[in-house]
């Protein structure tokens, strides 16, 4: 049968667009269709403009200690100035995503596409259908807002780097490294910030240090954090956004942020016209080389829910390309991803957390916890803590988990020895650094405390 296309992508994110021109430096016809801008959520409203804010947000923490050092700072912050930065940063990058499609012979499609068939789509402001051999579904996550009265009142992620002005005070509803992250943003440009969480913690699912630190962090900084509350409705009686949380407690904020989670953006995609099954918890499901239930269509990316981290989607998309179109089959593992939160103070993990750790059987675990050099010359009390997990006697580092100045940048050099299997042995083999945080990491004698049979023992 003869296509209009070899390959069909939905979506010009980091995933579609990877796998976009990788399949089109092999040879493929290839069209992507997108109904906003080019580069997703990660290059338009994700990852880039999060940390061009959070380096913004940063500047206060710097003035702040500037004066332990001789500096006398006298600063104001333009909130204007920054969203056109930013808008003018964000630009520039997506036209780079375009001209990276456009070499290859990428057809750049600007509408929204909806699945009709096993290898059809619809373009709906053009209302003309294009077949393809293959269709790969790339459309990303979208923020989850709850169903609550007044939830128009509030925003999201998506609209949060494009406000008119900052407002004098924001709630946060979440406790993800979104909600934390934005709490860093918000408060270090000069907002009363809050966060409200269903939770006994931030960060769920990371380790207890490092969540433990960075609320530690976030409260130094002045942002208050309610646990095990809710927002239960929102109302807007005046200038002011009402909050009502669940325990019946009402309190005005400027504005009010949903950082609830993501879900699929998959909404009137048309999946089931083809037969796409999803997943128990609304995901493309998918296998190993991210191939649907329908043969012919593929998933990569947030809409398959494995990983939602930019960079995965990046090797799904690419291994897609390679494993379709250049007859090299690829899997991508998805056993041991380094992380970052960009928030104050920042945090970078790679592996299993001491709790994950202890049930895999006997384990060392090594903590340092220390004041950056920075602050040393301020009043500045904030730790930075270090933790290396190990199999027992010095084996196999399990986990690696930095709260910090520059986590970000050492996990992702831990991540290289870890995927490798270092041990500890290799990590005590290298020479330290000094003097850097980092040196912490090879210069640990012996463990803080071990667990035995899954047991905690210290001493």
């Amino acid at each position: 049968m003869t296509y209009d296309y070899d390959l069909v992508v939905i979506g010009a994110g980091s995933g579609g667009v990877r796998a976009a021109r990788m399949a089109a430096t092999y040879g493929a016809k290839v069209a992507i269709v997108e109904e906003f801008r080019v580069g997703g959520t990660c290059v338009i409203r994700g990852c880039v403009p999060k940390k061009l804010y959070v380096y913004a947000a940063r500047f206060k923490d710097q003035f702040d200690v500037a004066e332990s050092f001789g500096w006398q700072v006298d600063a104001s912050f333009d909130w204007p100035t920054l969203v056109a930065a930013k808008e003018k940063e964000i630009s520039r990058l997506e036209h780079a995503y375009s001209s990276n499609l456009e070499k290859p012979g990428v057809e750049i499609i600007r509408d929204r596409a909806v699945v009709t068939g096993a290898h059809s789509v619809r373009l709906v402001s053009q209302d003309r259908e294009l077949s393809a051999k293959y269709l790969l579904i790339a459309t990303g996550g979208r923020p989850f807002v709850p169903d609550i009265p007044g939830a128009e009142l509030g925003i999201t992620s998506n609209e949060a780097f494009d406000l008119p002005a900052l407002p004098r005070s924001i709630l946060i509803e979440g406790g993800g490294y979104i909600a934390v992250e934005f709490a860093t943003i918000f408060a270090g440009l000069g907002v009363d910030t809050t966060i409200i969480y269903r939770g006994d913690c931030i960060l769920r699912g990371f380790d207890e240090d490092m969540k433990r630190g960075l609320e530690a962090g976030l409260t130094e900084r002045g942002i208050r954090i309610i646990y095990q509350t809710t927002i239960a409705s929102l109302s807007k009686p005046d200038e002011d956004i009402l909050a009502t949380f669940s325990d019946g407690v009402t309190a005005p904020y400027g504005a009010v942020m949903f950082a609830t989670g993501r879900r699929p953006n998959i909404d009137s995609l048309g999946l089931e016209s083809a037969g796409v099954a999803l997943a128990p918890n609304g995901v493309i499901a998918v296998d190993a080389y991210s191939q649907t239930s329908v043969p012919s269509i593929y998933a990569v990316g947030d809409v398959t829910g494995r990983a939602q981290l930019t960079p995965v989607a990046i090797r799904e998309g690419w291994y897609f390309a390679e494993t379709v179109f250049n007859d090299n089959p690829l899997t991508v593992d998805h056993s041991l991803i380094p992380t970052a939160v960009f928030a104050e103070p920042e945090i970078g993990v790679v592996g299993l957390t001491e709790e994950e750790a202890a049930t895999h059987g006997d384990i060392d675990v090594y903590l340092a916890r220390f004041r950056p050099m920075q602050n040393t010359l301020s009043t500045r009390t904030e730790r930075m803590v270090l933790k290396l997990i190990t199999a027992k006697h010095g084996g196999k580092v399990l986990g690696v988990h930095i709260l910090g100045p520059g986590a970000a940048e050492m996990i992702q050099l831990a991540a290289i020895a870890v995927g490798m299997g270092a041990s500890k042995a290799d990590f005590d083999r290298t020479i330290a650094l000094h003097p850097s945080a980092a040196e912490e990491l090879v210069t640990f004698k012996g463990p803080t405390y071990v667990y035995r049979d899954g047991k905690k023992v210290v001493g």
